[in-house]
C-alpha cells in the first residue's frame, strides 16, 4: 500500500505524511462558535476531518483529535474587532450568554452526531481556559511582540514581522495589510490597523468578562486555539484543520502567537484546509435567501429544497467532492446523491448477505443420502476463474486506497467503490457469477467494500424508524405466498404498498428479495 500524502497549506504542496511522534498523531480542528444553529457550511469540516481520523486509525496510527467550542471572544467584523457574537445573540434573545452557549452546543452536537461524525477525543471550551489565555498573553507581552493599550492587549504584527513572517500561511503581504486594513472602532488603540487583540477591555454593558492584569475584559478569538491546541497536543503537533476561510486571519494569527510565545518554534507540521460551500452557485447568505441550516436540510424545510435529505445522503454528498474543491449545494445535486446513497446501501446489504458458493457431496452413511458438511469448491467442481474479472476487482480495491492516500481523495475513492458495486450487483443478480473469482478475492471484495464504506468513509444504512422491518417482513411473506398461489392482483397490490414505503421487490431466478427504491 502506498504512503499517505496530504496537501500542506503552509508549503503549498503535497507532502508525505510523517507524524512527529510515531505512532501517535495529534489533530486540532477549529470547532463552532455556538451562537446560532449550524448551517451546511458548518457540516463539512467535521465530516472531512472525521474521515481523516478514521483513515489514520485504519493505517495503524493512534489518533487524538481535539475540536474546540468557541463560547467567547469571536467578534463580529472583518478584522475581529466588533461585538462578541455570543453576547450579541444573548442580548437579542434576552437570556444569559451561557444559556446561548449551552443551547446551541447541544443543537450542534445533535446535527453533527447525526452525520455519523465521531466525537473528538477532547472538546475544550474557550471559557474553560481563560487563565491559560491570560498566561500566554502575558508571555507574549514579555517577549516584546504584544503591547497594552487602554486596558486591551494587541499583538504587534509589524514588530513580529521583523523577525518572523506574518503571512506565511495565507500568502498575505504585511505592508498591504498595514495600508489596506479599513478603520474600525478601537483601531485608534493600535500601533497598526493589522494588529489583533489578545485581550479586550470590556465595555460596561458587555455581558461576558473576567479579571486580568490589564482590565476586566475577555480574550480575543485567535488566542483560544493557540492555548488549547498546545495544552492537549504539545508545542508542535501534526495536523491543524479547518475551513479555508479560517486560514486568514485566524490560523495566521495562531501561528504568530505560538511562535512569539515559544521562541519561533512552528506550532503545526501540516495545515489542512477544506474548501468552501456554495448554494446554487452563490456564496451562502441570508440576504440572498440561500442560507440553509443542517436541520432545514434534514427536514426539507426550506424554499430551495423539494424534499428532506437524510444525514447520510448529506455526508455522501460532502464526500463526493475532494475536500480541497468547492461544493455547490443544490436540490438536484442532493437528489442525485440520494439515488447514489440508495444504490450503495442496496449493494452493502447484498454483499453482507452474500456467501461464496460451496460444493457438497452425498454421504452414503447418512439416512436418505443427505449431503454432508459442505466443502469448499475445488477444481473440477464447476468453479471457472475469470482472471480478467479477478484482476479488475484486485485493481479496483488497490485504486481505492491509492485515492485515499493521495490527499484523502474521497471523490475518487467513491468512484472506485462504485465500480466494486457494479460487480456486487452482477453477483447478486446471478450468484453463479461469483465463482468467476476465487474465494480469496471474493472475501477481500466483501471485507474491503464494507470497511471503506462504513469504517473509513463513515457511511451507514439509516434504519427507518418504528416497526419498518416487521411490516416489511410481513409484506414480503404475503408477497411470496401470493406468487406461489398465482394471485397476481394481490401481488400487484403488495408491490404498490411496498413502493409507498420506498421499497421495490426484486424477483430473481434464484430468490425473491427487496431493495430500497432508487
Amino acid at each position: 500500500m502506498s504512503e499517505l500524502y496530504v496537501y500542506n497549506t503552509l508549503s503549498r504542496q503535497k507532502e508525505k505524511f510523517e507524524p512527529i511522534s510515531y505512532p501517535h498523531v495529534g489533530i486540532y480542528v477549529c470547532g463552532p462558535t455556538v451562537y446560532n444553529e449550524a448551517h451546511i457550511g458548518n457540516g463539512r469540516p467535521p465530516v472531512v476531518f472525521d474521515v481523516l481520523g478514521r483513515y489514520l486509525s485504519y493505517l495503524g496510527y493512534k489518533v487524538r483529535l481535539v475540536r474546540n467550542i468557541t463560547d467567547v471572544g469571536h467578534l463580529l467584523g472583518d478584522t475581529n474587532e466588533g461585538e462578541d457574537r455570543i453576547s450579541k445573540q444573548a442580548r437579542q434573545e434576552r437570556i444569559e450568554p451561557m444559556e446561548i452557549v449551552y443551547n446551541y452546543t447541544q443543537k450542534y452536537h445533535h446535527v453533527i452526531d447525526s452525520l455519523n461524525v465521531k466525537r473528538p477525543n477532547i472538546e475544550p471550551t474557550a471559557t474553560g481556559h481563560i487563565l491559560e489565555q491570560i498566561e500566554i498573553t502575558q508571555k507574549i507581552i514579555e517577549t516584546g511582540f504584544a503591547y497594552v493599550s487602554n486596558g486591551s492587549v494587541y499583538f504587534d504584527v509589524a514588530k513580529y514581522n521583523e523577525k518572523y513572517n506574518y503571512g506565511e500561511l495565507s500568502g498575505r503581504v504585511v505592508d498591504e495589510l498595514l495600508n489596506n486594513t479599513r478603520e474600525l472602532d478601537g483601531q485608534a488603540e493600535k500601533h497598526h490597523p493589522a494588529d489583533f487583540a489578545l485581550w479586550k477591555k470590556a465595555a460596561p454593558e458587555h455581558l461576558m468578562h473576567w479579571n486580568s492584569p490589564w482590565s476586566v475584559g475577555f480574550p480575543g478569538w485567535h488566542i483560544e486555539c493557540t492555548v488549547m491546541s498546545r495544552k492537549y497536543l504539545g508545542d508542535t503537533f501534526d495536523i491543524h484543520g479547518g475551513g479555508m476561510d479560517l486560514a486568514f486571519p485566524h490560523h495566521e494569527c495562531e501561528i504568530a502567537q505560538a511562535k512569539a510565545a515559544n521562541n519561533g518554534i512552528a506550532p503545526v507540521k501540516y495545515w489542512m484546509h477544506n474548501n468552501m460551500i456554495t448554494v446554487d452557485g452563490k456564496k451562502m447568505s441570508k440576504a440572498d435567501g440561500n442560507f440553509i441550516t443542517l436541520n432545514e436540510l434534514f427536514e426539507g424545510n426550506h424554499p430551495l429544497l423539494s424534499k428532506a435529505y437524510s444525514p447520510m445522503v448529506v455526508r455522501l454528498f460532502i464526500l463526493q467532492a475532494q475536500y480541497r474543491s468547492t461544493i455547490d449545494f443544490s436540490d438536484k445535486a442532493l437528489s442525485d446523491a440520494q439515488k447514489n446513497y440508495k444504490s450503495f446501501i442496496n449493494g452493502l446489504r447484498a454483499i453482507k448477505n452474500m456467501v461464496y458458493p460451496i460444493a457438497t457431496t452425498p454421504n452414503p452413511s447418512l439416512q436418505g443420502g443427505e449431503f454432508e458438511t459442505p466443502l469448499l469448491p475445488k477444481e473440477g467442481l464447476g468453479v471457472v476463474i475469470d482472471t480478467k474479472v479477478e484482476e479488475e476487482v484486485k485493481q479496483t480495491i488497490k485504486d481505492i486506497f491509492v485515492a485515499l492516500n493521495d490527499d484523502l481523495n474521497t471523490a475518487l475513492a467513491l468512484a472506485h467503490l462504485l465500480n466494486l458495486l457494479k460487480k456486487i450487483n452482477i453477483f447478486m443478480s446471478n450468484p453463479a457469477k461469483i465463482t468467476t473469482i476465487s474465494e480469496e478475492i471474493f472475501v477481500e471484495l466483501k471485507e474491503k467494500f464494507v470497511l471503506v464504506f462504513e469504517e473509513i468513509l463513515g457511511l451507514k444504512e439509516e434504519t427507518p424508524k418504528g416497526a419498518f422491518y416487521v411490516l416489511l417482513d410481513s409484506l414480503m411473506a404475503q408477497y411470496r405466498l401470493a406468487k406461489e398461489e398465482k394471485a397476481y392482483n394481490k401481488v400487484d397490490a403488495i408491490r404498490a404498498n411496498l413502493k409507498s414505503i420506498g421499497v421495490v421487490v426484486k424477483d430473481m431466478k434464484h430468490a425473491i428479495d427487496w431493495a430500497y427504491d432508487e
